[in-house]
């Protein structure tokens, strides 16, 4: 029975997507809900299973090529995979024996003797017959040993350190020839630089700056870090202290949480705060809704199941929509400061950066400490100046005395 495998429905926002991965070709079997090939929208990657047991009898559309929603993009034939059929081994076994014009089933290669299909394998490999132990009657080498020899070559091949790629003779570059390698933008990269770029031109973006003194709070997570483990089996971390204590800014500066949809402003009762993820396809903010109604541990647990999503790429789009406010870390990478760019229609975003010890005045003596610079863009056309100085200014107090996060002052 012949299936036809089409592309998911698309969400309203979103009109069209490329054909990633095909994870199975023609002919290679498949079981009931195997992926067998991925969809890159803007904003996701969508999976599409195999209907049932069996193979794909046709591919229609290509990997790279451009599919709407719903659309044909192949179809399977449930049952056994006509590939891997009996009779096309057998007649595959015959036909060297034909070509090498051999009146035997066996044929000697120096002191090996193998049959002729593992002959023709080893020679199309160049494979030394000589370093393959038989399995086969009286040690004879089978296409199989063959086959085996050769997975066992490309395996070491490719776990030996590679080299870089202008470096390989094989490249046959032409006396000052550079090598460059063109790779197409992926369709959720190229959305990414769109929405980048229509933000710094549409928004009347800027920056303040500020420092904390994260030593508070790295006491805390080194004296409570075994028993919020044992308790909670997660780890505490930083994103969840800053996370809260933005949740809490947002309360006290409404405009900070507000966006611009055309020419209202809309100030959101709730706080739902993206925390950015880099990815290999591109960089993504899953939203992690309501933090006012969530403690440490359950941010926690948010961020980490996001980041595994994000890495498999299996987020949603519902994962990915909406969100108040967003929080990036550029301090993972190393980054000691940065301007972060707005992620529309947020009218704010704030930049964590990597934390680094410097001496630093209190109170009339020089201390080292564990600092991080902090830094708030924000859309000037909704905030003022003064409440985003104010907001960061609270970011920093709440972070510099955890215990107000608790208490709320």
């Amino acid at each position: 029975m012949s299936i036809e495998i089409k592309a998911p429905v698309f969400p309203e926002s979103i009109a069209e997507g490329t054909v990633a991965t095909w994870h199975k070709q023609p002919g290679e079997a498949c079981s009931r809900d195997e992926l067998i090939v991925d969809i890159e929208t803007d904003k996701v990657v969508l999976e599409v299973v195999a209907p049932a047991d069996g193979f794909i009898e046709e591919v229609l559309k290509g990997e790279g090529e451009t599919v709407e929603g719903g659309e044909v993009i192949g179809r399977f034939k449930e049952g056994a995979a006509e590939a891997s059929s009996p009779a096309t081994d057998k007649q595959e076994s015959k036909k060297p024996a034909a070509d090498d014009k051999a009146v035997d089933s066996d044929a000697p290669a120096g002191d090996a003797i193998l049959s002729p299909a593992a002959r023709k394998l080893a020679e199309e490999h160049n494979i030394d017959p000589g370093a393959i132990k038989g399995t086969g009657r009286d040690g004879r080498i089978t296409k199989e040993d063959v086959k085996n020899q050769v997975d066992d070559t490309k395996s070491s091949s490719a776990s030996t350190t590679q080299k870089p790629a202008v470096a390989k003779p094989e490249m046959n570059l032409a006396p000052g020839e550079r090598l460059e390698k063109r790779v197409p933008m992926t369709r959720l990269r190229a959305s990414i630089a769109k929405r980048l770029v229509n933000a710094q031109q549409t928004a009347a973006m800027l920056t303040t700056f500020n420092e904390v003194n994260m030593g508070p709070i790295m006491a805390m997570r080194k004296e409570y870090q075994e028993s919020f483990t044992k308790r909670h089996d997660i780890k505490l971390g930083f994103m969840s202290f800053f996370t809260k204590a933005a949740t809490e800014a947002l309360k006290r500066f409404p405009a900070v949480n507000a966006s611009i949809d055309g020419n209202d402003m809309v100030y959101h009762g709730y706080q739902d705060i993206g925390v950015a993820v880099s990815t290999e396809r591109g960089l993504v903010v899953p939203v992690i809704r309501d933090t006012d109604a969530l403690g440490l541990a359950d941010i926690e647990k948010k961020i980490v199941e996001y980041g595994t999503k994000a890495k498999d790429g299996k987020l949603t789009i519902e994962e990915m929509t909406g969100g108040t406010f967003t929080i990036t870390n550029g301090g993972i990478f190393g980054s000691l400061l940065s301007t972060p760019i707005l992620n529309p229609p947020q009218t704010a975003i704030l930049g964590m950066h990597k934390i680094q010890e410097r001496p630093m005045a209190v109170n009339g003596k020089v201390e080292i400490l564990p600092m991080m610079y902090l830094a708030l863009s924000y859309d000037h056309r909704m905030v003022d100046g003064k409440d985003a100085v104010q907001f960061l200014v609270t970011i920093k107090e709440l972070l510099e005395d955890p215990a107000r996060i608790l208490l709320d002052v």
